[in-house]
């Protein structure tokens, strides 16, 4: 057998097994059983990868990871998917931890992000294990933890301890087509960065009666804040322009009286060619031209190890022959020509793509309502990204 049709309903079964398993991100255990349960029970030999965040969450988080093939003989492909989700909401009318299919449409939390595109590497994997002893290369899965946390955690210490750096490629199975919008099949070979930063003010108390005494934090936050479309972002012309949200702004005193402290913090997506350092240089200048009366500090967040603090913007090579060799695999799965763009939020992809400068393939189903309720996922589009999964692998290792 040179290829191989996977079942919908062989699909829907394992899609609507990961779907069931309440995975909200630092609790991530039962799903990682699940999985590497699973694969053992199939032969394969998924080793339980475990770490802790001693700096920053405290969080003890697991991965399933494992190789297959003979890296000697050829390139080492990683295939990487998050198991965890965003938090559960109030919103859902289906039942959000039950696969309820629906046409062309399969609703249940994680559905589109990306339990879809994590079955499609279990079965890859499944499909391909008892040919392990052929390939002219070598697999490398890694079914990662807290992606959806505030440091994908997960593929960050699969980096830190050096345990997929070595990979030639790495494909991302995140619904691609949902997030960008571009029609299936779309691939994605870069994403803008991001990283967030806070401003704390230092006033000076007053009196509420006598507020002409006192600074008040809250105004020069506020002006800040007012300001902050004065700044020009830069466009690289790949991943087009930066921008920047506010996403916290707190502040105030006793009662009765002017707030000496406030801050904020923004959350600013970057392009390449941008820096945590030049992100600092354009606040700063921006304060100092407001001439506030308040003092200011200017943080970054810390992160857990060294370039987790920030998730920088990476482009891959269209012409790198691992990236062309997929992107006709697209094209002879779904008979139509791959739609290529880039993503422009941040993922684990970034890790990978900026931080051990691997090429990076995004490529997932169409879907919608992902990080909200009645998320679901396309299930032509999900069983096609199994299949180009699983022809990719055949054709760069068989």
């Amino acid at each position: 057998m040179t290829s191989q049709e996977f079942a919908k309903e062989e699909y829907l079964e394992t899609l609507g097994a990961l779907v069931a398993i309440k995975s909200n991100y630092f609790h991530e255990e039962a799903i990682m059983a699940y999985v590497y349960e699973r694969l053992r029970a199939r032969g394969i030999d998924a080793v339980m990868h475990e770490y802790e965040d001693a700096q920053v969450t405290g969080f003890k988080g697991k991965n399933v990871i494992g190789r297959m093939g003979n890296p000697e003989k050829g390139p080492k492909i990683l295939l990487n998917a998050h198991l965890d989700t965003v938090n559960p909401l109030k919103s859902w009318t289906y039942p959000p931890y039950e696969l309820t299919v629906e046409g062309d449409r399969a609703y249940g939390m994680g559905s589109c992000d990306m339990k879809s595109g994590a079955a499609a590497l279990i079965l890859a994997v499944e499909g391909l294990h008892e040919r392990a002893k052929d390939l002219q290369g070598e697999i490398i899965f890694s079914f990662v933890s807290d992606e959806e946390g505030p440091f994908g955690l997960g593929t960050n210490y699969l980096i830190h301890e050096n345990l997929i750096n070595d990979a030639d490629i790495a494909i991302v199975t995140e619904p691609s087509a949902a997030f960008t919008r571009i029609p299936f099949p779309n691939v994605c070979i870069g994403a803008r960065g991001g990283t967030s930063y806070r401003v704390d003010f230092h006033g000076r108390a007053a009196h509420g009666a006598h507020p002409h005494l006192g600074i008040s934090a809250i105004k020069d936050a506020a002006r800040v804040v007012n300001a902050l479309d004065q700044i020009v972002l830069p466009s690289d012309g790949i991943l087009g322009r930066g921008d920047q949200c506010v996403i916290n702004i707190q502040g105030g005193g006793d009662a009765c009286s002017v707030a000496e402290h406030a801050f904020i913090e923004v959350f600013r997506h970057m392009v390449t060619g941008e820096t945590k350092e030049s992100v600092y240089q354009e606040i700063d200048s921006l304060i100092k031209s407001l001439n506030l009366e308040c003092g200011y500090e200017i943080t970054f967040r810390k992160g857990p190890t060294e370039g987790s603090d920030i998730f920088l913007p990476y482009v891959s090579d269209k012409e790198n022959p691992l990236m062309k060799a997929f992107g006709e695999v697209v094209a002879e799965v779904t008979s139509r020509e791959a739609n290529y763009g880039y993503f422009d939020s941040i993922g684990d992809f970034n890790y990978l793509g900026s931080r051990i400068n691997q090429p990076v393939v995004v490529f997932g189903p169409e879907g919608g309502n992902f990080h909200s309720g009645d998320e679901w996922v396309d299930i032509p589009s999900a069983l096609k990204t199994t299949e180009v999964v699983y022809r990719y692998l055949e054709k760069m290792l068989l």
